[in-house]
């Protein structure tokens, strides 16, 4: 039987979690390639609040490295490997939220990697904030990344707490 309780279940939701932020990142960019030109002004959805644009971030994260999509290709390599390393350690035995953030930590990494050895750089193309305030442009996989960062923080915050409550549910 495969579940979340499994080792065999644990693999099954973390390689299937990433790869649906792989498909829907890769879906929503080709959709932003063929629908919207680059460099052309943003189309609201929500008013100024949720935006659509075409970008495109030839660095890291908020734009940091700069041109620099071959290094941050090789270190986003070097990243999966420690993710599927770390699910082979930790996440098959630990509670099943830590499963669910490395998957959509693994899922947002191949996503903008694909874009990285593609592209030569990574396509973002939602616009959030208020007037001149902006968050940065991001997309699928960086959504996704930073959904798992959330979680991480807080597995570590009330991972203890939450899996003995999980615990006292399954005694019953």
């Amino acid at each position: 039987m495969i579940g979340p309780t499994t080792i065999r279940g644990r693999w099954f939701l973390f390689a299937a979690l990433a790869a649906i932020v792989v498909i829907a990142d890769q879906l929503s960019k080709a959709w932003v390639r063929a629908s919207l030109v680059y460099g052309d002004r943003p189309v609201p959805i929500l008013g100024d609040w949720l935006r659509l644009i075409y970008s495109q971030n030839r660095g890291g994260i908020f734009g940091l490295f700069g041109d620099s999509a071959t290094l941050l290709g090789l270190a986003s390599l070097g990243v999966i490997g420690l993710i599927v390393i770390y699910m082979a350690r930790e996440g098959v035995r630990s509670h099943w939220s830590l499963t669910v953030a490395l998957g959509l930590l693994l899922g947002g990494a191949i996503g903008n990697l694909i874009d990285r050895l593609t592209l030569a750089y990574v396509i973002d193309w939602v616009d959030m904030g208020i007037g001149g305030w902006r968050w940065y442009t991001f997309n699928v996989a960086d959504a996704a990344i930073s959904t798992a960062l959330v979680l991480f923080l807080l597995i570590g915050l009330f991972g203890e707490r939450l899996a003995g409550r999980l615990q006292d549910l399954s005694a019953h």
